[in-house]
């Protein structure tokens, strides 16, 4: 499987100083849009399950092409002894995210490593990175998200950095585990835009303010949940706009990324 942009998507024209083209996509004033789960683009090639909530690869969905300077986000079930062989990127964030097993990586800068759950790995594309990803397990498949976040500017050097963020530091709360300025230990990402991650057992919510024109995408990794009242389940996404507080409450556990954008 191709893991590049298709055709439609990997014109140089996406990728604007500050993300400026993609702002084309705004939403109708306080609207909160779900994404349903089983709506995405779906493909099972055997060793790999995979959804695609935005255009990637053979999918391609004009009214999903991206939200904001979020551009991608997979879900992929790897089978054991099986991954994606090397090929190469260049031009985007890429966040791994780990929701069971385990990943190998190796890459043209020279890393290799196996993250698990609990990591977070950040690749700066740049100006041209290869790497492949293979289920580290000959027993288990490995359960992931992997996220790609347009950059703020082209060409810049490539770079990877990878975290660990513990059961604890996200429980009952949004972790930051990525911002452009890579406070509180989170990775660093090179666009105006932070990643939250939040582990919530049953009837626990948190709660997020949005600043003055800022958006913010939903991710349900695992479990059920609510969003200012909008009931969401694994799989689901919701882009919201004009919103100024976010409560999230979960109706059994569950797994959340929280996407803050401008």
């Amino acid at each position: 499987m191709d893991r590049s942009l298709p055709l439609p998507v990997q014109k140089r024209r996406w990728f604007a100083p500050g993300g400026a083209q993609c702002r084309r996509d705004v939403r109708a004033p306080g609207m909160i849009n779900i994404r349903k789960a089983g709506d995405r683009g779906h493909f099972d090639f055997g060793w790999l399950d995979t959804y695609h909530t935005f255009s990637f690869d053979q999918y391609y969905d004009p009214a999903h092409i991206h939200f904001r300077s979020l551009r991608v986000i997979n879900e992929d079930r790897v089978q054991p002894a099986h991954g994606f062989p090397t090929h190469s990127h260049r031009d985007l964030e890429i966040i791994t995210y780990i929701l069971s097993g385990g990943l190998e990586h190796r890459d043209s800068m020279g890393n290799g490593s196996v993250i698990r759950p609990s990591d977070v790995q950040r690749m700066t594309a740049g100006t041209g990175v290869s790497h492949s990803e293979f289920n580290a397990s000959n027993i288990e498949p490995v359960h992931l998200l992997q996220i790609w976040i347009l950059p703020e500017s082209q060409d810049l050097p490539p770079s990877y950095e990878e975290k660990h963020f513990s059961d604890e530091e996200r429980r009952d709360r949004l972790r930051l585990i990525a911002s452009n300025d890579g406070r509180d230990g989170s990775v660093t990402i090179h666009q105006d835009a932070e990643v939250y991650a939040a582990l919530l057992d049953a009837g626990k919510a948190v709660t997020h303010t949005l600043a003055e024109d800022r958006y913010a995408w939903l991710q349900i990794a695992r479990g059920a949940i609510s969003l200012n009242e909008v009931e969401l389940k694994e799989g689901d996404g919701a882009a919201v706009s004009n919103q100024s507080e976010l409560t999230i409450k979960a109706r059994d556990q569950a797994e959340v990324l929280l996407f803050d954008l401008a």
